[in-house]
This record gives C-alpha cells, structure tokens and sequence, in this order.
C-alpha cells in the first residue's frame, strides 16, 4: 500500500493495520502544515526524538523534499519510505516514522532504546583466567563484543530477519579467507530458508540447522564468551547471533568441543591436559556407574572384591527391590530433585534440594527401601554428570539406557551398548567435519587440541577438520 498524499488517510491506515494503545500519534507543525511522528511509546527514547528529529523539523520549510528534510536531522540512521506497509515494520521494530501533509514519502528514524542487561561475566564458561565479559541478549552488543576482538576487515556480517510475528535478527559472521565458501553457503541457504511465527532463542536456530533432526547428539556448539566465539571463528568455523538470546551458535561442531574449556587455553598445558582428563573420568562415571554397578551385582559377583562384597551384601540382605529396580528408583528420586531444584523459586529450590537429598536419602536407607551404595553409586553419578554441563541432556539419556540394558544382559549388554555409540558416532559427521575428529578418521595435526593438548604455541596449523583455505594460524620462532 502506497503513501498518500493526504495525512490523515496514512494516519488511518496505520491504525487499520496495527491498532494497540503504545502505539503513539504525535502531531507537531512544520510552517503552516502539520506532521506525524509514529513511534512505540515502550521502545523508543523519547527525549532524543525530540531534541534531535522534532526540534530540526519544526524550523525547516515544509515545502522541501524529504530526502531534504532528512539531510536537517542530527541522526544518523535515517531514510525514506514511500510503502504503509514498510513503515508499519519500521514502527514495530522500534523507529520513529515522520509522515508529512501532501507528501507521499515518510521519514523513519532509528531510536529504538531496549532495556539491556550489562555487559558481565556469563554464568556458563567462568573461568580464574582469561575474559570476563559475556555475551548478553541484545544483537548490537554482542557484535560491538566481537568486533573488539576481531579488528579485521576479514570479518564478514550478514543479517537476516526471521519470524513471521518476531521479525527477529539474525547474524551469521565469519572470517574470509579462513572459512570454507561452501560451508558459509550452506548455512546461508538454511537461514534463508527459516520460516516460523517466531524466534524466542538461539537453540530454536541451532535446531533448524542440525544436519540430524532425530539424534540424541549435539549437533551445534554454542558459548556466552565472546573470546571462545573469536577462537572458532579463527579455526575456521562460522558463528549465529541471534537477537534476544546471549548464547551463539558455532558450526561446524565436534564431539570433543565441549571438553575444551576456555581457560585452558590461559593456564599451563599440564594442568589443563590434568583437567581434561577428569572430566574424560568424570563423564564416563556419570555414563556407566549405575548400569556397571547393578550388571556386577546381578550377573558378576566374582569381579567384586570380598571385602567390598561383604559390605554390599550386608546393606542389601533386607532390600526389598532388586538392584536394576533399586537404582532405577534413586536415579528416578534424583532427577525429580534436580528438576524440582531448578523450577522452583531460587531460595526455596536450594533448601529443597538439600533438605530433600538428606531427608529422602536417610529415611529410604533406615526404611530398608534402597541401600548405601546404591546411594553412593548415584550421587558420584550425580555429580560427575555436571563436569560438562553442556553435555548433560546427552549423557543422562545415556545413563538411563545403559542401566537398562546393564540390568537386562549385564556387562555384555554394556559392550555392546559402547560398541553401537561408538559406531554411530564415527558414522556422523557436521557439516563436512567428521563428528569424532580427529579421532576417527585419525588427523595428525589435530591431535594438538584434542583430549590431550600441546603448548599455545605450539599450535602454528589450523585445525585440518574443519578444512580452512588458510593452513598457517602463526608463525613462531624459539629465539
């Protein structure tokens, strides 16, 4: 629908297409003619509309052109629209729309002004060493973040606008030169593609992009650290910001992604090879603990120490509940503690969560229902499970599964279990990059960040995985 000369017809068909009470019709004159200034009353900064777009107009000649017009204002992103409809989007999306008597052009002015949390340490990826500003919910924030890392003119931002209600903003950034083209067009082509009423976080994305829309893997790496983002984007992997959310997707994502943290990079490589190894330990208690614990006490009572057998043998005599059920039953008391922990007001989820780990704990122990061990395999468990949080959707599918077929075959079913993983995991790859690089297929030069990692400086090639034009990352000479 085009502008209309006349005002009040434009005013009129606004009001047809958008009618809400902080929708706000400001009427000032310029001369003898009057104008309209159309803005959201709850996301525009009112006190600049005034001094630097209404103040201008009211001294111009209402006679001049409106790109004339918009030449006067003190702001810099201003342009013209001669469609009701594009000018409609432009209010919604937080501009000021100047519509002027017997002109069919109207003036938008950016002075969108959104609430925004601070710039502040993100509550996933702390680190003693390294950065500590993080990522927040505002689009513009998060790519001012980047930019202060990323000084290159190298660094590539392309912008889209999803949602068919949200009109929600994307940005997809990379590094030229150092990406694949082919990668960069194929997400391109998949972010062109989105069509959904709305965007409310970047997860909602990051499933759109997932090459394998059933699997229970990871398949998008994500961070709050605008540091971490600038070390994938220089490996040559591309980042999603999306408007509204602090957390932005990378891709091409790897198995072993989430087992290096920021902070190894800042400290010695021998404690952070130290570290990474325990968390290897870690999630492989959280995984199998429970299945091999209930598989030796169904079907291996021989690899059990005597002692140790003993000990589990007096707790359990007067357990009414087998051991597969017994563990099902803690891990199932573990989990709606977990859950109930986190949906419930923050005070009062920390006291339920240990009043109800103790309370429940020692009455179920003194009511014969479960026995210690059991208890004690569950809560390692438990607690092992956090030394990747990022993984904890994934492994604790996994460690219900495998307690499953652990208590229905014992430990052949468990090997069998790790053999189908392993299979499928060699089998996936992420946009071109083998899932378990560089592992499988094995990647020599990879091999200096994986589970175990070399010196920083040591690492003067790109990783091979993700196929970047630009081998060498740095040039390094031992005086």
């Amino acid at each position: 629908m085009k502008i209309n000369e006349n005002l009040a017809y434009n005013v009129k068909a606004i009001k047809a297409i958008t009618s809400s009470d902080d929708l706000i019709f400001f009427e000032f004159l310029m001369g003898d003619k009057i104008a309209v200034a159309v803005y959201v009353d709850s996301i525009t900064d009112k006190e600049t509309m005034g001094l630097e777009l209404i103040s201008p107009l009211r001294k111009q000649n209402p006679d001049y052109s409106v790109k004339k017009l918009a030449k006067c204002v003190n702001l810099a992103n201003v342009s013209t629209s001669q469609s009701i409809n594009e000018c409609v989007d432009e209010i919604l999306a937080g501009k000021t729309v100047v519509l002027f008597d017997g002109k069919t052009t109207a003036l938008c002015a950016d002075l969108k002004k959104f609430e925004v949390r601070a710039i502040a340490e993100p509550p996933t990826g702390l680190s003693i060493k390294g950065p500590r500003n993080g990522f927040n919910e505002s689009i513009k924030s998060n790519l001012s973040l980047l930019r202060r890392y990323l000084k290159s003119p190298d660094l590539k931002v392309e912008n889209f606008q999803k949602g068919k209600y949200t009109k929600t903003d994307i940005s997809l950034v990379y590094i030229d030169g150092i990406v694949r083209d082919e990668l960069v067009n194929k997400i391109r082509k998949k972010l062109q593609k989105i069509d959904i009423d709305g965007i409310p976080d970047s997860s909602y994305v990051a499933k759109i992009l997932n090459e394998r829309k059933t699997s229970l893997f990871k398949q998008s790496g994500s961070t709050e650290r605008p540091d971490v983002l600038m070390e994938r984007l220089l490996e040559g992997r591309v980042g999603i910001i999306v408007d509204g959310s602090p957390f932005v997707i990378t891709l091409p994502y790897i198995m072993l992604e989430d087992l290096q943290a920021s902070e190894d990079y800042y400290i010695s490589p021998y404690r952070a090879n130290l570290v990474r190894t325990l968390r290897i330990i870690a999630i492989l208690f959280s995984i199998f603990l429970p299945g091999v614990f209930v598989a030796v006490q169904l079907f291996h009572l021989q690899l059990i120490p005597l002692n140790f057998l003993l000990t589990i043998v007096n707790s359990i005599k007067e357990i009414p509940l087998s051991p597969s059920v017994e563990m099902f039953f803690v891990l199932m008391i573990f989990e709606i503690l977990n859950e109930t922990s986190v949906r419930m007001p923050k005070y009062v989820g920390m006291a339920l969560a240990v009043v109800g780990a103790l309370v429940l704990g020692e009455t179920a122990v003194n009511a014969g229902i479960v026995s210690t061990p059991a208890i004690l395999i569950m809560a390692l468990s438990g607690i092992s499970i956090y030394a990747i949080p990022e993984l904890v959707e994934t492994t604790s599918v996994l460690r219900l599964v495998c307690l499953i077929v652990a208590g229905s075959l014992g430990a052949y079913g468990i090997i069998l279990f790790v053999a189908f993983v392993i299979c499928y995991l060699c089998s996936m790859d992420n946009y071109g990059v083998p899932y378990t690089a560089p592992y499988s297929p094995f990647i020599a030069n990879d091999m200096q960040d994986s589970i175990f990692m070399n010196n920083v400086i040591g690492m003067t090639k790109r990783p091979e995985a993700f196929g970047s034009p630009n081998k060498r990352r740095q040039n390094f000479k031992n005086d």
